[in-house]
């Protein structure tokens, strides 16, 4: 693949680094076999392994990042089950010879003569690769499956820098995760309840039961700044909702804890700190 940057002006593609190799079934099975025979029989004259081919593409292209493509794949592993199957039934039967119509037209018989491997075989010689040349294999069923991916990866590819360039000019304090739709409040103030408890949840391990509870004993942030306001020292308000029971869990396997004293003091920074750059959880 090749593309603009998303902010040259002019027409120049500059290469991407991402690269996927579609190769056969025929010299996937080859290069696994060698490196099969390499591990477990110690030859080494069997010629190139997967990894040792993928590690020769890598030294001739440093800057790439390579991944592999097989398609049909599952068609070696039926061949390989009839051919199996046949000779079962041929040495039940007594039978060992093949027909004329067998001999004029083999069927798969490009995929039978290949090396037999198990699919405990693949996956060991894929994890190698991926483990020791961070290069990934995709198997696909079929063509179609294989031109879907390759439709993903180009519209991913395309993408990516004015995904990056987004990043890049967001703001620190703007979450980016499924909140990012915001929370829609009607005239009528429905939905309020859920920003306040929202509100409460960007802080540091705070999770939903917690933010459900405060909000459960304070529905509005008016209601807590009074509560503040009501008690007489500094120490008072900073360990006002110590004591909030917090429940964990639903029917008789639910428990209850105290919020404690640290989320008490974060809260209160939160609605009475005057820095906007006060860290919540060094002031602890």
């Amino acid at each position: 693949w090749s593309g603009r940057a998303a902010c040259a002006q002019d027409s120049v593609c500059v290469p991407e680094a991402q690269v996927v190799m579609q190769i056969t079934v025929k010299d996937f099975i080859t290069l696994i076999n060698n490196y099969i025979q390499e591990v477990r029989h110690g030859r080494s004259d069997c010629g190139p392994t997967l990894a040792s081919w993928v590690q020769q593409l890598q030294k001739h292209h440093p800057s790439k990042i390579f991944s592999l493509a097989v398609i049909e794949l599952e068609e070696y592993f039926r061949a390989q089950k009839c051919c199996e199957q046949k000779k079962v039934r041929e040495a039940v039967t007594g039978k060992g010879g093949r027909t004329q119509k067998e001999r004029k037209k083999p069927k798969n018989g490009d995929v039978q003569q290949l090396a037999k491997l198990s699919r405990v075989d693949v996956e060991e010689a894929v994890v190698h690769l991926q483990l020791h040349n961070g290069v990934s294999v995709h198997f696909f069923s079929t063509w179609r499956e294989f031109s879907d991916y390759i439709t993903m990866t180009t519209k991913a590819l395309a993408e990516a820098p004015f995904k990056r360039e987004r990043e890049q000019t967001s703001f620190s304090f703007c979450l980016e995760s499924e909140w990012a739709g915001g929370q829609r409040v009607n005239k009528a103030g429905e939905g309020l309840l859920q920003v306040w408890k929202r509100q409460i949840q960007q802080l540091h391990r705070v999770s939903s039961e917690v933010a459900a509870a405060v909000v459960a004993a304070y529905p509005s942030p008016l209601l807590l700044q009074k509560t503040y306001s009501e008690c007489r020292t500094e120490s008072e308000k900073v360990s006002l909702l110590s004591d909030l029971l917090i429940r964990r869990g639903e029917g008789i396997t639910s428990t209850t804890q105290r919020a404690g004293p640290e989320l008490s003091k974060r809260l209160y920074l939160l609605m009475h700190s005057c820095d906007p750059e006060v860290i919540l959880d060094s002031c602890l």
